[in-house]
């Protein structure tokens, strides 16, 4: 992969070289794209998957640095 490099002046330091993107351009292709309900075989595995992401935004039982000072 070719990375592009920029020249830029700097404050104070006169002319740098930056680092361009370095990521591949692109879209997420194919049918199972964000299709989370199909790749979940029973029902208690998509409730599982459900109530662990609200526990995320509604629970009073976080930990370290995930907990709220203000409650939701």
């Amino acid at each position: 992969m070719e990375y592009k490099i920029e020249k830029m002046k700097a404050p104070g330091r006169g002319e740098v070289e930056i680092l361009g993107a370095t990521y591949e351009e692109g879209l997420p292709v194919g049918e199972e794209v964000g299709q989370w309900r199909q790749k979940l075989d029973s029902r208690e595995d998509k409730l599982k998957y459900l109530q662990n992401g609200e526990r995320y935004w509604y629970s009073d039982d976080w930990y370290g640095s995930e907990k709220r000072k203000n409650p939701a």
